[in-house]
């Protein structure tokens, strides 16, 4: 008699064959889904077909009712209105970007000008103490010279 042994995959293995099995089972119902999703398309299809030929017909027909020169001033002053709030926009940020750049770079300015100033601050007090220490330097008496001495060609 042969005994029987149960073997034990890992968990892994029966999850890939279950999705394997699901995937199976969707594939055989593809055929009819495929049909399904043709007949749709065949009505859409019509369906768009009637609504083009119907919107065509009432383009034709506008068409050769417009005043096309008021469409276009219509058009132009459009265009002018947009340009100038695009304009007004755009000045507007560029306004706020350069009050915030203000406020950054002013910050730092004032922040690194304080640095800069206690740098000097301590740096010029040595100097200063050393002035102080070290007497001046007397002024020099000036010699008169005689008047023969200034005349032009003489030796």
């Amino acid at each position: 008699m042969t005994e029987q042994t149960k073997t034990r995959f890992p968990a892994p293995l029966y999850a890939a064959a279950g999705a394997g099995d699901l995937a199976y089972q969707q594939l055989r119902k593809l055929p009819a889904v495929v049909t399904e999703l043709g007949d749709r398309a065949v009505a859409s299809l019509r369906t768009a077909n009637d609504t083009a030929a119907t919107t065509a017909t009432t383009l034709k027909s506008t068409a050769t009712s417009t005043d096309f020169d008021k469409l276009r001033e219509t058009a132009a002053a459009s265009a002018a209105a947009f340009a100038q709030a695009a304009q007004e926009r755009a000045l507007a940020v560029y306004t706020s970007l350069v009050a915030h750049g203000e406020r950054v770079v002013g910050t730092g300015v004032v922040e690194a000008a304080d640095v800069v100033n206690a740098d000097i601050e301590t740096t010029e007090e040595p100097k200063a103490v050393e002035a102080a220490a070290t007497p001046a330097p007397k002024p020099r008496k000036r010699v008169a010279r005689p008047a023969a001495d200034k005349q032009i060609g003489d030796k």
